[in-house]
């Protein structure tokens, strides 16, 4: 069976899919290429204002694939460092788009597969899904930016105690934490999917990448900076397309029309 990651952009949403589902999409070198390969071609692109990642089949995605990783024996060091640095590019290269991401997620998101999900703007999940970070139940650290993401989300003691202790989390109890933004019924997780990244497709893409980059800088900057940071990106959305055209559209009240020259 081939498998792999697809993508494929359809109305300005950009479908991005882990597909290796008879193995939970489990990430391989195959897969994990692919997703990056698929990431960064985004960013050459002008026709994407939301990406939708999402897992093949029942999983999400179950985390690396440990049998690839037995398999590299005495090079599994160098194995597991491709996986992880290239996983590593994709998330990186999805981070830095003016596109909001949206994870969708049914079954399981373990390990890398976790990482993957909650690095995402947005995350949804079907009220069967369920999340665990699992490393250390491998004698493994953690990856895919998740000693970064985590404690932002939870806070650093909670986020200790789920990467020492690998609790199984219900979609509800994490959204109770912080890490999920919705939860849905099962059989309503594509079309609510679908519905946010449309909806966000045809909004002010670079308003909404510059709130992506206002709160990733916000965890490192000094108030003062922050001030002067949103004085400065506030100004310059105000003078592009998409910030006249809002202006305009509220003082006519009528909805917007973004994206327009």
């Amino acid at each position: 069976m081939s498998y792999g990651t697809t993508l494929e952009v359809r109305d300005g949403v950009a479908y991005l899919t882990l597909n290796r589902p008879e193995a939970g999409n489990a990430l391989d070198p195959l897969v994990i290429h692919e997703f990056r390969d698929a990431a960064e071609s985004l960013d050459e692109r002008d026709d994407v204002g939301a990406v939708l990642l999402s897992g093949a089949g029942k999983n999400f995605c179950v985390g690396g694939d440990l049998r690839f990783m037995h398999g590299a024996g005495d090079d599994v060091a160098d194995a597991v460092y491709g996986l992880a640095s290239t996983m590593h590019a994709g998330i990186e290269a999805l981070g830095e788009l003016d596109a909001p991401v949206i994870s969708v997620v049914r079954g399981a998101a373990a390990g890398g597969g976790m990482s993957m999900a909650i690095a995402a703007d947005l995350v949804l999940a079907t009220e069967s899904a369920h999340f665990t970070v699992a490393y250390t139940a491998i004698g493994f650290s953690p990856d895919g930016g998740s000693s970064w993401t985590l404690p932002r989300l939870v806070g650093y003691r909670r986020a200790m105690e789920l990467m020492l202790l690998n609790e199984r989390l219900t979609a509800a109890r994490a959204h109770e934490l912080g890490l999920v933004t919705r939860v849905v019924p099962d059989d309503e997780l594509d079309a609510e999917g679908e519905a946010l990244a449309r909806r966000l497709a045809a909004g002010p893409a670079g308003a909404h990448g510059a709130v992506k980059r206002l709160l990733l800088r916000s965890s490192v900057s000094a108030f003062r900076d922050q001030l002067m940071d949103e004085a400065h990106t506030i100004a310059g959305m105000s003078a592009l397309p998409d910030g006249r055209e809002g202006v305009l559209a509220f003082l006519d009240r009528r909805a917007p029309h973004f994206g327009e020259p």
